[in-house]
This record gives C-alpha cells, structure tokens and sequence, in this order.
C-alpha cells in the first residue's frame, strides 16, 4: 500500500498565540513538508484547492511544479481539483507540465470540492453542480487517452479535432476521482474505470465499507478490474498517545469549530475529539503504534492501496508538523508494511 501525505495548506492564525505566519513562510514550510515526506520514505504528496482566505493555494498544479523540481522519487497530486468551476483543457496542460517537470510523476485528483466559493468567482451556476462534474471529467479523460480531441457538452465550447499539447512524459497521467460518500460519485468511479479516493473525516470508517463496495461492483460490472482506492483522513504522529491528542486538538478544534459554524453545526468538544480518537473514530492521532494499527484495520475493511494523511489541520506548529511526517515515514509507515506483507504471505 502507498502511504503519503495530503494538505490543504491551511493558512489561519494559531488559536493559542493569535498570530499568523506571513504566507511567503507558509509556503517555505510545505515545501519542506514535500522535502521530508520523500526523505522519510512515503510514496505521494498531495496538495488541496482552494479560494478562501484560510487555504493558501487556489493553483495546485503551480506548487506541484516547485515541487517537481525539489523532489525526485515521491508522486505529486492534486487534492484535490475543484474540476467543476475550471477548465479540463488547462487543467490537463497544467498537469501535463508537471508531469515533464518530475520526469512522470503528476496525478490529477478530481473532485467537486468542499466549499463552493469558486462557482461565483469563476461564473458558474450552482444548480449545476454535479452536471458541471460530471461533463468536465470526461472531457478530462478524454484529453488523458487522445492528443487529438473532438467534444461537445453542455458548459463548455466544443473542440473540434484539436490537439492538446502538452503532453505527458508517460503518455498518460493517473487521473483519480475524489468523494466525500455519495454514492452516485462511487458508481461513477468505477463505472468509468478510475481510481477513487474516499475522504474519511468524521463517523466511523465502517460507515464507508458498502460506499467503497458500491465502487468495487460498480467497476467489475463495467469489466474494470483491480483500481486503485485511497484512503484519506486527518491524522497526527507524537512520540506518545497523550502528546499527539493534546498537540493537535487547539488547531483542528479551531478548524472544525469555525467550519461547523458556518454549516449550522456545533463546535468541536474535547470529548468529541477524544471519541473520535477511538479504533471506531474518523481520526489517525496517536503514537506511532496506535497510527499504524487503525491504518492496518481500515485495511481490513476496505483493502485499499493508498492511505494519504491529512495532517495541516489549522495551524499547526511547523516543528510539530515536520516531527509528524517524520514518525509517519520511519515508524508507522514500515509497520503497516510488514504488517500487509506478512498477511500477504499468510493469504498466498
């Protein structure tokens, strides 16, 4: 299984101190996260699109492109593109670009996204939410298969037998589809063969196992066989179990709070936080022993191949966030790996 890490690029004041980094130090910041998560060993990083003041990055493809060129092993994506509210042509060339950069290791994760601020600011009409989706994904896969494209729909201007340049180093590029448990999103996955990335952040991840099985049989019944499927949710690594839950709560309360807010729900409590921490919980925040042993159970139910951890949840301390991705890469990553390859060998 590949194991990496995901952010949004939170950019927010600390809730303790009051104080936020200038965004020129936040961005320094990721690119030593993207630095050390190769350095420890993990497989992908992916970063989140966003337009709002407390996410940083609104072009993933141009910070995967800085990232190309400080990396040389580790897979660059998307997570994701709000591919709605933008267009499949440039998005493809975006990636594309970065794909030539890192010698073929850009992935484009599409997804609807999770806040809807870029359907006004980019004129699109949000009663069209989920045609917008689905019309640009094709013509996105399209773009991936051919060099030449013939297309119409609905949003968008025809092309007519028009080639798209650049291409990528390997031809192809992975494009996966990211959801957040709508069971339409699953079926679509896996009836157009791509990979789906499932974004686990509350409830309990056995709540997920039909949605997961919806793709599966969704796929095999459109003749897709094995894709992949990836798991992402927040997660933080400390030395010890109480140091991981008392260092990452201030800053992902902060979050879930100022978020629930503007949703109509209630702010996030200690206890809440603490429940959430449990084997039944959404959360991965513990020692390296307690990461490792969730990741290995949601394996048990999904059998995924990629677990990304969401671990910039607010604004968390840079330190602490590197110290995370550390314990990630060279204590809970080759636990869960001898622990699948000896199941493997148990099961051959």
């Amino acid at each position: 299984m590949e194991l990496g890490i995901s952010s949004f690029v939170d950019f927010t004041p600390d809730p303790t101190t009051g104080k936020t980094i200038s965004a020129s130090q936040r961005m320094k910041n990721l690119m030593e996260e993207i630095e050390l998560t190769e350095q420890v060993g993990l497989d992908v990083f992916a970063i989140g699109e966003h337009h709002r003041k407390d996410y940083l990055v609104s072009s993933p493809a141009t910070v995967l492109a800085a990232a190309a060129v400080k990396t040389k092993r580790i897979r660059l994506s998307s997570a994701v593109t709000v591919l709605s509210s933008d267009d499949p042509v440039r998005v493809f060339q975006q990636f594309a670009t970065v794909d030539l950069l890192s010698e073929g290791r850009a992935e484009i994760m599409a997804g609807r996204g999770s806040f809807i601020e870029s359907f006004p600011l980019f004129g699109f009409d949000l009663d069209d939410y989920d045609t917008l989706f689905a019309e640009k994904l094709e013509l996105l896969v399209k773009l991936n298969e051919s060099e030449t494209v013939t297309w119409s729909g609905k949003h968008r201007a025809p092309i007519q037998n028009r080639g798209v340049y650049p291409r990528p180093h390997n031809d192809k590029m992975p494009i996966w589809v990211a959801v957040g448990g709508t069971p339409a999103s699953a079926v679509r996955a896996g009836e157009m063969g791509l990979p789906m990335m499932v974004a686990i952040i509350g409830g309990s991840p056995k709540q997920f196992v039909p949605f997961t099985k919806l793709f599966r049989d969704a796929a095999a019944k459109a003749g897709h066989a094995n894709l992949a499927l990836g798991i992402n949710s927040h997660t933080y690594v400390a030395d010890t179990s109480q140091q991981a839950a008392d260092e990452f709560y201030p800053a992902y309360a902060d979050v879930m709070s100022r978020i629930g807010r503007e949703r109509g729900w209630s702010g996030m409590t200690r206890a809440q936080y603490d429940a959430s921490r449990s084997e039944q919980g959404a959360l991965l925040v513990g020692s390296p022993e307690q990461v490792a042993e969730k990741i290995i159970y949601e394996h048990a139910l999904f059998g995924h191949t990629r677990y990304l951890a969401q671990m910039t949840v607010g604004a968390q301390p840079h330190a602490q966030t590197m110290r995370s991705i550390e314990l990630f890469g060279t204590k809970v990553a080759p636990a869960v790996r001898k622990a699948l390859a000896a199941q493997k060998q148990t099961n051959a």
